[in-house]
């Protein structure tokens, strides 16, 4: 989490998004919780949902002493379009409008794909894509529309060009970026922007359910030489839920550390010299 004075954001004003309200799926823990803790430093009202009660509630109690703006909870399964409703019924209920959805809930498991069952590409699909339509859906309709307009944010994942052990995630998440494209055009006369994060690997505990050997290369391929930390994707996040993100609109922003512009270990073997370096041309 971010070391920020409570109840500031580090980079933004304390009131960029003063009067507005948040949900945010998938908001109990990893970047979902950093995401919904960086909005209510800048002034929203923050509901988090997902599945498990206790972990959204464990998470409001940590975000509310650092933010200025309220934080409460809402239980529901985005997999289901009656649970989008009902989260997005009981924003409506408690605030009385919703101006910004962040699409984070979403998941996948570590797999050759040759060993990928068929109920396993399933289950991924209904999660990442069937739950992103599913929470868009009923937000355009229940409150972004009929409130004059908002914004909606995916979270996705990098790199674009294939993610080896993951390929069922890779699949879904393209088909995300590309709903992404066609609901900001069909929802742009409707005042609704909608944007996507694709996210590279950062720091959180979910990275703890892969390989050691996964984990120990995560950082070797990004040019960057680190994992993100959570509160840059915050950040990126709250930049696109406030007044500049509407320019941002049908716009994949991708987050990563350049991983999308090389896959594999940094520097490219073969590419250094005797000390470990890449080498630099000798200029006269």
């Amino acid at each position: 989490m971010s070391t920020a004075q409570a109840g500031h954001s580090d980079i933004f004003a304390p009131a960029l998004l003063r009067g507005r309200v948040a949900l945010v799926t998938g908001g109990g823990t990893g970047l979902g919780r950093a995401t919904a803790l960086e909005l209510a430093r800048c002034g929203a009202s923050v509901t988090i949902a997902g599945r498990r009660a206790e972990v959204l509630e464990q998470a409001a109690a940590e975000i509310g002493p650092a933010a200025t703006g309220e934080i409460d909870t809402v239980v529901g399964d985005v997999r289901e379009r009656e649970g989008a409703e009902l989260m997005v019924r009981s924003v409506l209920e408690r605030r009385g409008r919703l101006d910004v959805l962040v699409n984070n809930a979403g998941g996948q498991f570590f797999s050759p794909a040759e060993l990928i069952a068929v109920k396993g590409w399933r289950a991924v699909w209904r999660l990442n894509v069937e739950g992103m339509l599913n929470m868009a859906e009923a937000a355009f309709a229940l409150a972004l529309e009929p409130g004059g307009g908002g914004t909606i944010v995916n979270v996705t994942l990098s790199p674009h060009h294939g993610m080896p052990g993951m390929a069922h995630s890779g699949s879904a998440r393209a088909t995300v970026e590309a709903l992404t494209c066609e609901l900001a055009r069909r929802w742009a006369g409707a005042g609704v922007a909608v944007t996507a994060v694709a996210a590279g690997a950062f720091d959180t505990e979910v990275m703890a359910k892969y390989p050691q050997s996964v984990r120990a290369g995560m950082s070797r391929s990004v040019p960057l030489q680190r994992l993100g930390t959570v509160a840059e994707h915050a950040w990126l996040v709250a930049l696109l839920a406030s007044p500049l993100g509407r320019a941002f609109g049908g716009s994949v922003v991708t987050l990563d550390g350049a991983r999308d512009n090389w896959f594999g270990p940094w520097p490219p073997p073969g590419l250094v010299d005797e000390s470990g370096r890449v080498p630099v041309e000798e200029r006269p």
